[in-house]
């Protein structure tokens, strides 16, 4: 799907893709209450149910015309029926959904999920170390990194003010130890912490989306951040169903940047990291 982009009332036009890579979806009959419960976690009134449908029209009417979903398992005994259910969501909607899995370290054979979730076609394993307890560094992940290093990306939910668990300090930890990692760091590496990401992932070799930053940081430290770590290593995120995409594309838009800068960070970096276009 293509947008019209209009910026600072300049009268110039450019036609591109738009990638949104961190959207969350629940089957139709848990999604309102699933969506509730990210919104109490965060104290954040949530502005859509995370359903499928409500996906594909929120962000059709921002232009958006692929979503990269996953779903956090909060529990180990939820990542098979997850993984089951957004590997069927892509089936039903091929070109317009990539899927993440979902891991969680206390399942009793997380390796042989990550195999599994490949031999169902996903494209990456999705983790959210605060919801999910524990510390992205700690040694029981390691063997998770190990399965999908050089193999699959991983999303690494990033920051929080209230925990220890996803510190930026940690990913870098991890950047250390998997140097073949392809790792995105939400949040530009660090919700709630973005100079603290920035101290530990300004030169490091990751990805990172702007997804429930820019409400927080204003446009002139959004920019600011964008211009530091550089668009080839930025990738659109919404955080679906958080924030509203038109919002999201329009506050993005707004902020000015050339023309091959928006190319990248709407679908330039995703097509990239998920081998959607060759190599050059």
């Amino acid at each position: 799907m293509k947008i019209f982009i209009s910026l600072n009332r300049k009268k110039y036009s450019a036609m591109m893709d738009i990638i949104d890579f961190h959207a969350h979806i629940y089957p139709d009959k848990i999604a309102e209450k699933a969506s509730h419960s990210v919104g109490e976690f965060y104290s954040i009134p949530m502005n859509k149910i995370g359903s499928v449908d409500t996906l594909l029209k929120s962000g059709g009417e921002a232009g958006v015309g692929m979503f990269v979903v996953q779903s956090v398992a909060t529990v180990s005994r939820q990542v098979q029926s997850i993984n089951d259910f957004i590997h069927a969501a892509c089936q039903e909607h091929p070109d317009r959904l990539i899927g993440f899995g979902t891991i969680h370290p206390g399942l009793e054979n997380p390796v042989d999920e990550i195999e599994r979730c490949v031999k169902l076609g996903l494209h990456g394993i999705k983790i959210h170390p605060d919801v999910q307890r524990f510390h992205m560094d700690d040694p029981s992940m390691y063997p998770i990194y190990e399965a999908i290093e050089s193999r699959l990306p991983i999303l690494i939910h990033c920051g929080d003010y209230r925990y220890d668990f996803s510190h930026p300090r940690r990913l870098a930890h991890i950047l250390d130890d998997f140097p073949k990692l392809e790792v995105i760091g939400a949040h530009f590496g660090g919700w709630s912490l973005w100079d603290l990401a920035m101290e530990y992932l300004l030169d490091r070799s990751c990805w990172l989306d702007t997804s429930s930053s820019f409400a927080f940081l204003g446009k002139v430290r959004s920019k600011e951040i964008i211009r530091a770590y550089g668009a080839d290593r930025l990738l659109f995120g919404d955080d679906f169903p958080m924030w509203d995409h038109k919002t999201e594309v329009e506050t993005l838009l707004s902020l000015d940047l050339t023309d091959d800068e928006y190319e990248k960070i709407f679908s330039g970096n995703a097509k990239r990291l998920l081998r959607m276009t060759p190599n050059p």
